[in-house]
């Protein structure tokens, strides 16, 4: 069955939310505990998407919203502005039929595009398919932190992984093409 991608919008929220919330109660990639009702997620994808970065929903043939992707800040002091850290959900249906490698491969080029350096996956519970997934689209281990969450009954690792986007560290980067919202003045 083809796929998708297009930007998600807010209509797309109780899909998101659904997706979300099997992720938190049954994975690790979420150290929430309780899940966010769809109030929450629509305050988080406005932050998101208010302060220009892009949020990508995988879809099906029968407009079925089947997993997404967005980047976020990867921290909010002025000097990380050239980093993002990206997110992939996706639902049970969709796993392992490489909808995760076409959102992010999507989400790669489309921050690259907007002229980010770098990008941060910080990967819950060292999840083995989410490594797998980022390795093979270029990040590198950078770091693991090690028991950082509890939850589900066991102790979980935090795995950090990056890769340059664009001319990453190549050049320095111009200041007023900034594509976020977040540090201008």
């Amino acid at each position: 069955m083809p796929i998708s991608l297009r930007d998600a919008f807010p209509s797309d929220l109780p899909a998101i939310t659904t997706i979300y919330r099997e992720s938190v109660l049954n994975g690790v990639a979420s150290y929430e505990l309780v899940p966010p009702e769809q109030d929450e997620m629509a305050a988080r994808f406005s932050a998101i998407t208010g302060q220009g970065y892009p949020y990508i929903a995988a879809i099906d043939e029968g407009g079925n919203l089947l997993g997404y992707a967005y980047a976020s800040a990867f921290r909010t002091r002025p000097a990380y502005r050239w980093m993002v850290e990206d997110s992939i959900y996706l639902g049970p249906e969709a796993r392992g039929r490489g909808i995760g490698r076409l959102l992010l491969t999507e989400l790669i080029q489309r921050c690259s595009d907007l002229g980010f350096r770098q990008m941060a996956a910080v990967i819950g519970g060292a999840h083995p398919a989410s490594i797998a997934l980022h390795r093979a689209l270029g990040f590198e281990e950078t770091g693991r932190l090690k028991a950082t969450g509890y939850k589900h009954g066991r102790w979980l690792d935090t795995m950090i992984m990056q890769r340059a986007l664009g001319e990453g560290a190549a050049s320095d980067p111009d200041a007023s093409t900034y594509p976020g919202t977040l540090f201008k003045a």
